[in-house]
Protein backbone atom coordinates (compact mmCIF):
# COMPACT_ATOMS: atom_id res chain seq x y z
CA UNK A 1 0.00 0.00 0.00
CA UNK A 2 3.04 2.11 0.74
CA UNK A 3 4.73 1.78 -2.40
CA UNK A 4 1.48 2.33 -4.40
CA UNK A 5 0.95 5.65 -2.64
CA UNK A 6 4.21 6.70 -3.07
CA UNK A 7 3.78 5.42 -6.90
CA UNK A 8 1.01 7.64 -7.28
CA UNK A 9 2.21 10.50 -5.81
CA UNK A 10 5.12 10.48 -8.47
CA UNK A 11 2.63 10.06 -11.23
CA UNK A 12 0.60 13.38 -10.32
CA UNK A 13 3.90 14.99 -10.08
CA UNK A 14 4.71 14.29 -13.42
CA UNK A 15 1.72 14.98 -14.92
CA UNK A 16 1.08 18.39 -13.26
CA UNK A 17 4.89 19.24 -13.99
CA UNK A 18 3.24 18.58 -17.75
CA UNK A 19 0.33 21.26 -17.26
CA UNK A 20 2.13 23.21 -14.72
CA UNK A 21 2.59 27.04 -16.14
CA UNK A 22 6.03 27.90 -15.03
CA UNK A 23 7.31 31.00 -16.45
CA UNK A 24 10.89 31.47 -17.03
CA UNK A 25 13.16 32.44 -14.14
CA UNK A 26 14.39 35.46 -16.02
CA UNK A 27 11.12 36.42 -18.12
CA UNK A 28 9.62 36.79 -14.04
CA UNK A 29 12.62 38.57 -13.47
CA UNK A 30 11.89 40.87 -16.10
CA UNK A 31 8.40 41.54 -15.53
CA UNK A 32 9.39 42.39 -11.76
CA UNK A 33 11.73 44.94 -13.02
CA UNK A 34 8.63 47.19 -14.62
CA UNK A 35 6.19 46.20 -11.92
CA UNK A 36 7.46 44.50 -8.70
CA UNK A 37 4.15 44.43 -7.16
CA UNK A 38 3.09 42.52 -9.96
CA UNK A 39 1.34 39.29 -9.18
CA UNK A 40 2.49 36.01 -11.36
CA UNK A 41 -0.21 33.59 -10.91
CA UNK A 42 0.29 30.30 -10.47
CA UNK A 43 -1.28 29.39 -13.98
CA UNK A 44 0.91 31.82 -15.31
CA UNK A 45 -1.55 34.39 -15.92
CA UNK A 46 0.42 37.63 -14.79
CA UNK A 47 -1.92 40.23 -13.19
CA UNK A 48 -0.53 44.03 -12.62
CA UNK A 49 -1.12 46.08 -9.83
CA UNK A 50 -4.01 48.54 -12.06
CA UNK A 51 -5.71 44.96 -12.94
CA UNK A 52 -3.93 44.46 -16.40
CA UNK A 53 -4.07 40.87 -17.29
CA UNK A 54 -1.45 39.55 -19.96
CA UNK A 55 -1.62 35.82 -20.97
CA UNK A 56 1.79 33.64 -21.36
CA UNK A 57 2.41 32.00 -24.66
CA UNK A 58 5.06 29.17 -24.24
CA UNK A 59 6.43 28.51 -27.70
CA UNK A 60 6.89 24.65 -28.83
CA UNK A 61 10.79 25.22 -28.51
CA UNK A 62 12.37 27.98 -25.54
CA UNK A 63 15.63 29.31 -26.77
CA UNK A 64 18.03 30.53 -24.08
CA UNK A 65 19.68 34.10 -24.90
CA UNK A 66 22.38 35.11 -22.74
CA UNK A 67 20.61 38.05 -21.46
CA UNK A 68 16.09 38.23 -21.73
CA UNK A 69 15.17 41.07 -23.71
CA UNK A 70 11.85 42.17 -25.75
CA UNK A 71 12.37 41.52 -29.09
CA UNK A 72 9.20 43.00 -30.40
CA UNK A 73 6.11 44.63 -29.08
CA UNK A 74 2.80 45.30 -30.49
CA UNK A 75 2.52 48.50 -31.22
CA UNK A 76 6.15 48.59 -32.24
CA UNK A 77 8.38 50.32 -30.04
CA UNK A 78 6.28 50.68 -26.97
CA UNK A 79 7.95 49.82 -23.48
CA UNK A 80 6.74 46.77 -21.31
CA UNK A 81 6.20 49.81 -18.83
CA UNK A 82 3.67 51.02 -21.05
CA UNK A 83 1.81 48.12 -21.30
CA UNK A 84 2.03 47.25 -24.91
CA UNK A 85 -0.86 44.95 -26.33
CA UNK A 86 1.86 41.99 -27.12
CA UNK A 87 5.06 41.21 -26.12
CA UNK A 88 7.73 39.05 -27.89
CA UNK A 89 10.75 37.99 -26.05
CA UNK A 90 14.42 36.90 -27.38
CA UNK A 91 13.82 33.37 -25.84
CA UNK A 92 10.23 33.18 -28.00
CA UNK A 93 8.28 33.62 -24.68
CA UNK A 94 5.32 35.41 -25.24
CA UNK A 95 2.60 37.86 -23.08
CA UNK A 96 -0.44 38.77 -24.64
CA UNK A 97 -2.51 41.40 -22.86
CA UNK A 98 -6.56 41.03 -22.55
CA UNK A 99 -8.49 44.05 -23.08
CA UNK A 100 -12.38 44.46 -22.38
CA UNK A 101 -15.30 45.67 -25.48
CA UNK A 102 -18.30 47.65 -24.40
CA UNK A 103 -19.79 44.34 -24.72
CA UNK A 104 -18.07 42.75 -21.22
CA UNK A 105 -16.54 40.44 -23.39
CA UNK A 106 -12.61 40.23 -23.08
CA UNK A 107 -10.04 39.66 -26.11
CA UNK A 108 -6.61 39.95 -27.20
CA UNK A 109 -5.34 41.71 -30.46
CA UNK A 110 -6.54 40.91 -33.45
CA UNK A 111 -3.61 40.14 -36.11
CA UNK A 112 -4.55 39.82 -40.16
CA UNK A 113 -1.21 37.87 -39.96
CA UNK A 114 -0.08 36.11 -36.86
CA UNK A 115 3.25 36.48 -36.23
CA UNK A 116 5.25 33.55 -35.76
CA UNK A 117 6.36 33.36 -32.82
CA UNK A 118 2.51 33.61 -31.36
CA UNK A 119 1.10 31.00 -34.32
CA UNK A 120 3.87 28.11 -32.88
CA UNK A 121 3.07 28.82 -29.37
CA UNK A 122 0.76 27.17 -26.72
CA UNK A 123 -1.51 28.66 -23.23
CA UNK A 124 -0.97 27.29 -20.44
CA UNK A 125 -2.73 24.21 -20.39
CA UNK A 126 -3.98 24.52 -16.46
CA UNK A 127 -4.67 28.11 -17.17
CA UNK A 128 -7.85 29.72 -15.43
CA UNK A 129 -9.75 31.44 -18.13
CA UNK A 130 -11.01 35.01 -17.58
CA UNK A 131 -14.66 35.12 -17.39
CA UNK A 132 -15.86 36.08 -21.25
CA UNK A 133 -12.65 35.47 -23.34
CA UNK A 134 -13.08 35.41 -26.62
CA UNK A 135 -10.23 34.86 -29.01
CA UNK A 136 -9.88 35.78 -32.59
CA UNK A 137 -10.45 32.17 -34.89
CA UNK A 138 -7.33 32.74 -36.82
CA UNK A 139 -5.62 31.71 -32.82
CA UNK A 140 -7.02 28.47 -32.30
CA UNK A 141 -4.01 27.23 -32.47
CA UNK A 142 -2.83 28.65 -29.48
CA UNK A 143 -6.14 27.19 -27.65
CA UNK A 144 -4.79 23.76 -27.18
CA UNK A 145 -7.66 21.95 -24.82
CA UNK A 146 -8.83 25.11 -23.34
CA UNK A 147 -12.55 25.85 -22.96
CA UNK A 148 -12.30 29.33 -24.63
CA UNK A 149 -14.74 30.70 -27.28
CA UNK A 150 -13.17 31.98 -30.55
CA UNK A 151 -14.36 34.83 -32.39
CA UNK A 152 -16.09 34.22 -36.46
CA UNK A 153 -13.90 36.44 -38.53
CA UNK A 154 -16.25 39.72 -39.33
CA UNK A 155 -18.32 40.17 -42.39
CA UNK A 156 -16.56 41.86 -45.06
CA UNK A 157 -19.94 42.75 -46.91
CA UNK A 158 -19.82 46.45 -47.37
CA UNK A 159 -22.28 48.94 -49.71
CA UNK A 160 -21.07 49.17 -52.89
CA UNK A 161 -19.50 53.14 -53.56
CA UNK A 162 -19.64 54.93 -56.59
CA UNK A 163 -16.18 54.65 -58.70
CA UNK A 164 -14.84 57.29 -60.28
CA UNK A 165 -13.07 56.70 -63.65
CA UNK A 166 -12.67 58.39 -66.62
CA UNK A 167 -15.36 57.27 -68.64
CA UNK A 168 -14.96 57.32 -72.78
CA UNK A 169 -17.84 57.49 -75.13
CA UNK A 170 -19.06 53.44 -75.70
CA UNK A 171 -20.52 53.47 -79.13
CA UNK A 172 -23.37 50.76 -78.39
CA UNK A 173 -24.72 50.75 -82.17
CA UNK A 174 -24.97 47.17 -83.67
CA UNK A 175 -22.39 45.80 -85.97
CA UNK A 176 -22.97 44.02 -88.60
CA UNK A 177 -22.02 40.82 -86.81
CA UNK A 178 -24.20 41.36 -83.86
CA UNK A 179 -27.19 38.54 -83.27
CA UNK A 180 -28.62 41.01 -80.95
CA UNK A 181 -30.57 39.67 -77.58
CA UNK A 182 -33.21 41.44 -75.52
CA UNK A 183 -31.55 39.53 -72.09
CA UNK A 184 -29.06 36.80 -71.48
CA UNK A 185 -31.21 33.82 -69.63
CA UNK A 186 -28.01 32.57 -68.76
CA UNK A 187 -27.11 35.15 -66.40
CA UNK A 188 -30.27 34.97 -64.23
CA UNK A 189 -29.32 32.55 -61.79
CA UNK A 190 -25.97 34.15 -61.49
CA UNK A 191 -23.57 36.67 -59.89
CA UNK A 192 -20.80 38.38 -61.02
CA UNK A 193 -17.92 39.06 -58.84
CA UNK A 194 -16.23 42.21 -60.54
CA UNK A 195 -12.54 42.75 -59.47
CA UNK A 196 -11.33 46.64 -60.71
CA UNK A 197 -7.91 48.92 -60.36
CA UNK A 198 -9.96 51.90 -59.00
CA UNK A 199 -11.04 50.04 -55.82
CA UNK A 200 -9.76 47.65 -53.48
CA UNK A 201 -12.93 45.97 -52.77
CA UNK A 202 -14.94 43.05 -54.63
CA UNK A 203 -18.54 44.36 -56.60
CA UNK A 204 -21.38 41.72 -56.60
CA UNK A 205 -23.67 42.21 -59.48
CA UNK A 206 -26.63 40.14 -59.38
CA UNK A 207 -27.28 39.03 -63.21
CA UNK A 208 -27.69 41.63 -65.76
CA UNK A 209 -27.88 44.44 -62.83
CA UNK A 210 -25.97 47.58 -63.97
CA UNK A 211 -25.18 48.46 -60.46
CA UNK A 212 -23.46 46.09 -57.88
CA UNK A 213 -25.74 45.11 -54.67
CA UNK A 214 -22.85 45.37 -52.30
CA UNK A 215 -19.16 45.21 -52.37
CA UNK A 216 -16.72 42.85 -50.51
CA UNK A 217 -14.05 44.57 -48.60
CA UNK A 218 -10.35 44.07 -48.79
CA UNK A 219 -7.71 45.53 -47.47
CA UNK A 220 -5.40 45.87 -50.60
CA UNK A 221 -6.29 45.61 -54.73
CA UNK A 222 -6.58 42.13 -55.67
CA UNK A 223 -4.35 40.58 -58.17
CA UNK A 224 -6.10 37.59 -58.75
CA UNK A 225 -9.91 36.36 -57.77
CA UNK A 226 -10.84 32.62 -58.35
CA UNK A 227 -13.91 30.59 -57.56
CA UNK A 228 -13.86 27.04 -56.21
CA UNK A 229 -15.59 23.94 -58.32
CA UNK A 230 -18.23 23.41 -55.56
CA UNK A 231 -19.45 27.34 -56.10
CA UNK A 232 -18.78 28.26 -52.40
CA UNK A 233 -15.38 30.44 -51.95
CA UNK A 234 -13.38 32.37 -53.82
CA UNK A 235 -9.86 32.67 -53.31
CA UNK A 236 -8.36 35.92 -53.59
CA UNK A 237 -4.47 36.95 -53.73
CA UNK A 238 -3.84 40.99 -53.40
CA UNK A 239 -0.94 43.43 -53.36
CA UNK A 240 1.52 43.78 -50.60
CA UNK A 241 0.19 40.49 -48.72
CA UNK A 242 1.45 36.60 -48.00
CA UNK A 243 -2.37 35.84 -47.77
CA UNK A 244 -4.22 33.97 -49.59
CA UNK A 245 -8.04 34.79 -48.40
CA UNK A 246 -10.74 32.42 -48.68
CA UNK A 247 -14.34 34.08 -48.52
CA UNK A 248 -17.51 32.05 -47.91
CA UNK A 249 -19.81 33.14 -50.44
CA UNK A 250 -22.85 31.94 -47.74
CA UNK A 251 -22.00 34.74 -45.39
CA UNK A 252 -19.79 37.05 -47.12
CA UNK A 253 -16.65 36.45 -44.48
CA UNK A 254 -12.76 35.66 -45.17
CA UNK A 255 -13.33 32.05 -43.15
CA UNK A 256 -9.14 31.75 -43.63
CA UNK A 257 -5.88 33.23 -44.33
CA UNK A 258 -3.36 30.88 -46.28
CA UNK A 259 -0.37 32.51 -45.70
CA UNK A 260 2.04 31.65 -48.05
CA UNK A 261 5.14 33.67 -46.84
CA UNK A 262 5.90 35.01 -50.31
CA UNK A 263 3.95 37.54 -52.49
CA UNK A 264 0.78 35.51 -54.07
CA UNK A 265 -0.07 36.22 -57.62
CA UNK A 266 -1.99 34.44 -60.03
CA UNK A 267 -4.34 31.55 -58.85
CA UNK A 268 -5.64 28.29 -61.42
CA UNK A 269 -8.07 26.24 -60.28
CA UNK A 270 -7.88 22.35 -61.37
CA UNK A 271 -11.49 21.30 -60.68
CA UNK A 272 -10.59 17.38 -61.86
CA UNK A 273 -8.33 16.85 -58.42
CA UNK A 274 -9.44 19.98 -56.37
CA UNK A 275 -6.96 21.96 -55.84
CA UNK A 276 -5.74 25.85 -56.95
CA UNK A 277 -2.32 26.58 -58.09
CA UNK A 278 -0.75 29.84 -56.93
CA UNK A 279 2.11 31.59 -58.14
CA UNK A 280 4.59 33.67 -56.32
CA UNK A 281 6.69 35.06 -59.46
CA UNK A 282 9.06 37.62 -56.99
CA UNK A 283 9.84 34.43 -55.18
CA UNK A 284 9.78 31.61 -58.05
CA UNK A 285 7.54 29.42 -56.53
CA UNK A 286 4.09 27.77 -57.47
CA UNK A 287 2.19 26.94 -54.42
CA UNK A 288 -0.50 24.09 -54.04
CA UNK A 289 -3.70 24.42 -52.01
CA UNK A 290 -5.90 21.65 -51.36
CA UNK A 291 -9.56 23.26 -51.70
CA UNK A 292 -10.90 20.22 -49.49
CA UNK A 293 -9.99 21.57 -46.42
CA UNK A 294 -8.15 24.76 -47.73
CA UNK A 295 -4.79 23.92 -46.65
CA UNK A 296 -0.98 24.60 -48.25
CA UNK A 297 0.33 20.89 -48.85
CA UNK A 298 3.44 21.84 -51.29
CA UNK A 299 5.38 24.73 -52.85
CA UNK A 300 7.41 24.12 -55.80
CA UNK A 301 10.41 25.90 -56.48
CA UNK A 302 10.85 27.03 -59.94
CA UNK A 303 12.44 28.98 -62.95
CA UNK A 304 12.30 32.51 -62.90
CA UNK A 305 9.15 35.16 -62.55
CA UNK A 306 6.34 32.81 -63.20
CA UNK A 307 3.15 34.40 -64.80
CA UNK A 308 0.79 33.88 -67.85
CA UNK A 309 0.15 30.11 -65.88
CA UNK A 310 -1.99 28.18 -68.23
CA UNK A 311 -3.04 24.32 -67.06
CA UNK A 312 -3.42 20.99 -68.98
CA UNK A 313 -3.79 18.16 -67.44
CA UNK A 314 -0.05 17.47 -67.37
CA UNK A 315 1.38 20.61 -67.59
CA UNK A 316 0.92 23.54 -66.15
CA UNK A 317 3.05 26.08 -68.66
CA UNK A 318 4.20 29.69 -67.91
CA UNK A 319 6.49 32.44 -68.69
CA UNK A 320 9.18 34.03 -67.17
CA UNK A 321 8.36 38.05 -67.24
CA UNK A 322 12.00 38.99 -66.93
CA UNK A 323 13.14 36.94 -69.95
CA UNK A 324 9.89 36.14 -71.48
CA UNK A 325 11.39 32.50 -71.29
CA UNK A 326 8.42 29.48 -71.39
CA UNK A 327 8.87 26.91 -69.18
CA UNK A 328 6.26 24.02 -68.33
CA UNK A 329 5.98 22.34 -64.53
CA UNK A 330 4.98 18.91 -65.90
CA UNK A 331 2.91 17.52 -63.01
CA UNK A 332 2.93 13.74 -63.80
CA UNK A 333 6.62 13.70 -63.78
CA UNK A 334 7.75 14.94 -60.41
CA UNK A 335 7.44 18.46 -61.68
CA UNK A 336 10.35 18.32 -63.60
CA UNK A 337 10.39 21.64 -65.66
CA UNK A 338 10.96 21.93 -69.23
CA UNK A 339 12.05 24.73 -71.56
CA UNK A 340 9.88 25.67 -74.49
CA UNK A 341 11.86 28.78 -75.27
CA UNK A 342 11.06 32.07 -75.66
CA UNK A 343 9.03 34.88 -77.16
CA UNK A 344 8.66 38.72 -76.94
CA UNK A 345 5.97 39.77 -74.69
CA UNK A 346 3.86 37.31 -73.76
CA UNK A 347 0.17 38.59 -73.02
CA UNK A 348 -1.32 34.91 -72.63
CA UNK A 349 -0.80 31.63 -73.64
CA UNK A 350 -2.66 28.25 -74.39
CA UNK A 351 -2.28 24.56 -74.79
CA UNK A 352 -4.59 22.94 -76.55
CA UNK A 353 -3.84 19.02 -78.75
CA UNK A 354 -0.34 19.37 -78.30
CA UNK A 355 0.43 23.25 -79.02
CA UNK A 356 1.14 26.48 -77.44
CA UNK A 357 -0.12 29.61 -78.73
CA UNK A 358 1.45 32.21 -77.50
CA UNK A 359 0.51 35.91 -77.70
CA UNK A 360 3.01 38.73 -77.87
CA UNK A 361 1.14 42.11 -77.06
CA UNK A 362 3.54 44.34 -78.40
CA UNK A 363 4.30 42.41 -81.48
CA UNK A 364 0.10 42.12 -82.32
CA UNK A 365 1.21 38.34 -83.43
CA UNK A 366 0.71 34.68 -82.46
CA UNK A 367 2.67 32.44 -82.31
CA UNK A 368 2.07 28.37 -82.16
CA UNK A 369 4.91 26.00 -80.56
CA UNK A 370 4.77 22.08 -80.55
CA UNK A 371 5.11 20.83 -77.03
CA UNK A 372 6.80 17.98 -77.58
CA UNK A 373 10.08 19.41 -79.50
CA UNK A 374 9.38 22.60 -78.76
CA UNK A 375 9.54 24.18 -82.50
CA UNK A 376 7.79 26.34 -84.03
CA UNK A 377 5.07 25.47 -86.24
CA UNK A 378 3.60 28.88 -87.27
CA UNK A 379 3.10 32.83 -86.31
CA UNK A 380 1.16 34.91 -87.95
CA UNK A 381 -0.63 38.68 -87.31
CA UNK A 382 -3.57 39.50 -85.13
CA UNK A 383 -5.49 41.63 -83.52
CA UNK A 384 -4.22 45.08 -82.17
CA UNK A 385 -3.09 44.33 -78.50
CA UNK A 386 -3.93 40.38 -77.66
CA UNK A 387 -4.73 40.58 -73.84
CA UNK A 388 -6.59 37.52 -73.45
CA UNK A 389 -7.20 34.13 -75.28
CA UNK A 390 -9.44 31.35 -74.41
CA UNK A 391 -10.25 27.58 -76.09
CA UNK A 392 -13.59 26.93 -76.76
CA UNK A 393 -14.44 23.64 -79.02
CA UNK A 394 -11.54 23.44 -80.89
CA UNK A 395 -11.15 27.15 -81.79
CA UNK A 396 -9.41 30.15 -80.10
CA UNK A 397 -10.70 32.79 -79.40
CA UNK A 398 -8.17 36.10 -78.79
CA UNK A 399 -9.09 39.27 -76.98
CA UNK A 400 -7.86 42.26 -79.24
CA UNK A 401 -7.88 45.37 -76.56
CA UNK A 402 -6.95 48.18 -78.34
CA UNK A 403 -9.39 47.79 -81.14
CA UNK A 404 -12.02 45.47 -79.10
CA UNK A 405 -12.11 42.76 -81.69
CA UNK A 406 -12.41 39.20 -80.60
CA UNK A 407 -10.49 37.15 -83.30
CA UNK A 408 -11.03 33.30 -83.77
CA UNK A 409 -8.59 30.82 -84.65
CA UNK A 410 -9.48 27.21 -86.42
CA UNK A 411 -7.37 25.24 -84.59
CA UNK A 412 -7.72 22.51 -86.88
CA UNK A 413 -5.83 24.74 -89.36
CA UNK A 414 -4.33 27.36 -87.23
CA UNK A 415 -5.55 30.32 -89.21
CA UNK A 416 -8.16 32.95 -88.39
CA UNK A 417 -11.81 32.48 -89.18
CA UNK A 418 -13.42 35.28 -87.58
CA UNK A 419 -13.49 38.25 -85.88
CA UNK A 420 -16.41 39.79 -83.70
CA UNK A 421 -16.25 43.29 -83.18
CA UNK A 422 -17.66 44.60 -80.00
CA UNK A 423 -18.47 48.02 -81.28
CA UNK A 424 -16.91 50.02 -78.87
CA UNK A 425 -13.91 52.64 -77.89
CA UNK A 426 -13.29 50.87 -74.18
CA UNK A 427 -10.51 48.88 -73.65
CA UNK A 428 -10.83 44.81 -73.21
CA UNK A 429 -8.94 43.24 -70.31
CA UNK A 430 -10.62 39.37 -70.89
CA UNK A 431 -12.30 36.71 -71.90
CA UNK A 432 -14.54 35.10 -69.31
CA UNK A 433 -17.11 31.61 -70.03
CA UNK A 434 -20.42 31.53 -68.41
CA UNK A 435 -20.49 28.18 -67.06
CA UNK A 436 -22.93 25.55 -68.67
CA UNK A 437 -23.11 27.60 -71.94
CA UNK A 438 -21.08 28.82 -75.31
CA UNK A 439 -21.37 32.08 -74.16
CA UNK A 440 -18.23 34.35 -72.66
CA UNK A 441 -18.12 38.07 -71.37
CA UNK A 442 -15.75 40.62 -72.76
CA UNK A 443 -14.56 42.77 -69.67
CA UNK A 444 -13.64 46.10 -70.07
CA UNK A 445 -11.84 48.42 -68.06
CA UNK A 446 -12.12 51.42 -70.01
CA UNK A 447 -16.17 51.90 -70.70
CA UNK A 448 -19.07 51.06 -68.31
CA UNK A 449 -20.00 47.72 -70.26
CA UNK A 450 -19.13 44.13 -71.01
CA UNK A 451 -20.03 42.19 -74.27
CA UNK A 452 -21.35 39.09 -74.46
CA UNK A 453 -20.29 36.95 -77.46
CA UNK A 454 -22.25 33.53 -78.10
CA UNK A 455 -18.96 31.43 -78.81
CA UNK A 456 -20.38 29.25 -80.85
CA UNK A 457 -21.89 31.33 -83.17
CA UNK A 458 -18.93 33.54 -83.34
CA UNK A 459 -20.83 36.34 -82.66
CA UNK A 460 -22.04 39.35 -80.14
CA UNK A 461 -25.38 38.83 -79.13
CA UNK A 462 -25.55 41.77 -76.38
CA UNK A 463 -23.53 44.97 -74.72
CA UNK A 464 -24.56 45.65 -71.00
CA UNK A 465 -23.83 48.71 -69.31
CA UNK A 466 -21.93 48.54 -65.70
CA UNK A 467 -21.09 51.28 -63.37
CA UNK A 468 -17.83 50.23 -62.89
CA UNK A 469 -14.09 49.21 -65.19
CA UNK A 470 -13.40 45.74 -64.82
CA UNK A 471 -10.13 44.40 -64.45
CA UNK A 472 -11.33 40.69 -63.75
CA UNK A 473 -14.01 38.78 -63.39
CA UNK A 474 -15.58 35.68 -61.68
CA UNK A 475 -19.08 34.52 -62.58
CA UNK A 476 -20.58 31.90 -60.29
CA UNK A 477 -24.25 30.94 -59.83
CA UNK A 478 -26.45 32.44 -57.20
CA UNK A 479 -25.45 31.27 -53.30
CA UNK A 480 -27.90 31.28 -50.48
CA UNK A 481 -27.07 33.29 -48.06
CA UNK A 482 -26.99 31.73 -44.39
Amino acid sequence: MKKFIILAIVLFSMVNAVFAAKIPGNVQSFIKKSFPSADIRFDGVIILPDGTLYLPLYPSSMKNPEKTEVKITYPNNIPFSQKPDVVIFNNDFSLLKVVTNSNDTKTVKHFDKLPPEIKGSILPQDMLVPKNLILPENMKGIVGNLDIKLEPEQEIKVQAAPIEYVKSEVDMTPTKTANWVSNIPQLKDKTLYFATCYSKNIQVVKGEARKPSYALAEKSIPIDIKLTPDNKFLLLTSYNSTLVDIVSLADDRIIKHIDLTTQGGEIIIDSSNNIAYVSSPAASYIYIISLKDMTLTKKIKVNGMCSKITLSNEYLIYTDKLSNRIWSLELDNEYTLKDLGSYPNISKLVYYDGKIYLASRTKNRIAIIDYDDAKLVSEFPTVRKPIDMMVFNKNIFIVGAEDNIVQVIDTSTNEPCANINLGSNGFSTGIFKIPNSSLAIISDTKSGKYSVIDMNKKQLIRTNRLDIPVNNLVIGKNVRKI
